[in-house]
């Protein structure tokens, strides 16, 4: 996958709608094969942006966090690959995640809560980092974790071999 270079480090983004935008400029670059490790605490955004990234690629929706069933496919609408949206939270390890068998080369994989987790899933991977920077996960109530404030996102391409950015 190629990705605009102006989409590459660090964002901040003010807004959900905001988020989903970056998603969907991402999902309309995505095609079969790409992984994306996304990293981040509650409320930090994972899963608006990838709503956006559902809606680039042109899936079946709804997109909702998969922490129940752990993974979601969503067949693609329009041709493209499917996006299997993965929720590695309630995992144990790397091992629980390669029993999913995932079909990595045929579709777009999202995975949520994934970092130390799916990197052994493929060569190289979007590894994506979202913050909340307003005080610590403790600090917020529940009904704040989805309010518009502002995120910072810092996108870099990873793998075991290469780093790039």
């Amino acid at each position: 996958m190629s990705v605009d270079p102006a989409l590459l480090g660090h964002i901040e983004i003010e807004t959900s709608d905001a988020m989903e935008q970056l998603g969907f400029r991402i999902g309309e670059q995505l095609e079969a094969g790409d992984l994306l490790i996304l990293t981040g605490p509650l409320g930090a955004g994972k899963t608006t942006f990838t709503r956006g990234l559902a809606e680039g690629l042109g899936v079946r929706g709804p997109v909702q966090s998969p922490t129940f069933v752990i993974a979601r496919t969503h067949p693609s609408l329009v041709g493209r690959a499917p996006l299997v949206h993965v929720d590695a939270y309630r995992l144990g390890s790397g091992a629980e995640l390669d029993d999913l068998d995932l079909d990595l080369a045929r579709s777009v994989v999202v995975v949520e809560w994934g970092r130390g987790m799916a990197e052994d899933l493929a060569e190289t991977w979007w590894d994506i980092e979202f913050e909340r920077p307003v005080g610590g996960d403790d600090d917020l109530d529940p009904s704040e974790l989805d309010a518009d404030a502002p995120r910072h996102v810092t996108i870099t391409r990873a793998g075991r071999s290469v780093i790039t950015g």
